[in-house]
């Protein structure tokens, strides 16, 4: 899938608190996509079609789920952002996003999603799934793997022996481009004196080897993934990076309006003459076994 440049709308007053509402939609319209080409990438390696059974772990507004439908698979969401997940259920059940015709499936037909732990996500009355995913990619918070490990040590038992699981992170900061600009976060929360639990921290090189190895996952192959961040305007490039949650512990360390601020002075090397912002990046997938 080729990068999009996404435009978002700026609106009157940026410097106030935004709901969640608001920044899930942010994410669902900005940011969301430049993680597609991760997703077309675990896709085709592993030849998801329509003998695959996927539950996705923190499935956000569904982007993933969409794109796996589209190719036949059988996908359940879960996540405890009700705000995202909402949009996911736009997307994918109410009827948003749906590609039907013929060879193409329908995606509400082929999609569950629920609001909770992964636990609550045990197939119902079909076989159990062939492939976990956790597509928000760790390696960039601090405490973020801790995080993930408790959501697949409720998910894997809901998969068959021998299922996939994918972990996802992001991948050396010499390879990413935006690694400069999420410093602002660590810098503005170390500058209050906060602690730093969720701030930015470098990824490592075997944080997702990590997770695996508490998971007790078997490593059976990796790839790495370019997944530029491209924006159509600054204030496009603000909004979509903030939607993350990466910046939430300098928010609350300082206030939004100066986060903002310094988020889009940090970006002014990557504006291009024509105004869009670019920023090539790596992203990392390891491939295990239940």
């Amino acid at each position: 899938m080729t990068p999009t440049l996404v435009r978002h709308h700026r609106y009157a007053d940026s410097s106030a608190t935004v709901d969640g509402g608001t920044r899930a939609r942010d994410w669902a319209e900005i940011q969301e996509r430049m993680l597609a080409p991760l997703y077309e990438a675990v896709y085709e390696r592993l030849e998801v079609g329509a003998g695959t059974r996927m539950l996705s772990i923190g499935c956000g507004s569904g982007l993933a789920l969409l794109i796996a439908a589209s190719r036949g698979a059988r996908v359940t969401g879960v996540d405890t952002d009700r705000e995202r997940l909402a949009l996911a259920r736009e997307r994918l059940v109410s009827g948003q996003g749906r590609e039907t015709g013929p060879g193409r499936p329908d995606t509400a037909a082929r999609a569950r999603l629920i609001t909770g732990a992964p636990s609550a996500a045990a197939p119902a009355g079909e076989p159990p799934y062939n492939l976990l995913t956790a597509f928000d990619p760790i390696g960039c918070a601090a405490g973020d793997s801790e995080g993930l490990s408790p959501a697949l040590a409720s998910a894997v038992p809901l998969a068959a022996r021998g299922a996939t699981v994918i972990l996802t992170g992001w991948g050396p900061p010499e390879r990413c481009a935006t690694a400069p600009v999420l410093r602002v976060a660590a810098r503005l929360a170390e500058s209050a004196r906060t602690p730093r639990s969720g701030g930015w921290r470098p990824a490592l090189r075997d944080d997702l080897e990590d997770v695996a190895a508490r998971a007790g996952l078997k490593p059976d192959g990796s790839g790495r993934v370019s997944c530029p961040f491209g924006y159509a305007d600054l204030d496009s490039a603000v909004r979509g990076l903030l939607s993350t949650g990466l910046f939430d512990t300098a928010i609350r360390a300082t206030d939004r309006s100066q986060v903002e601020k310094e988020v889009a002075e940090a970006l002014h090397p990557h504006r291009r003459p024509d105004g869009t912002v670019w920023m090539p990046n790596v992203f990392r997938y390891l491939v295990c076994v239940v």
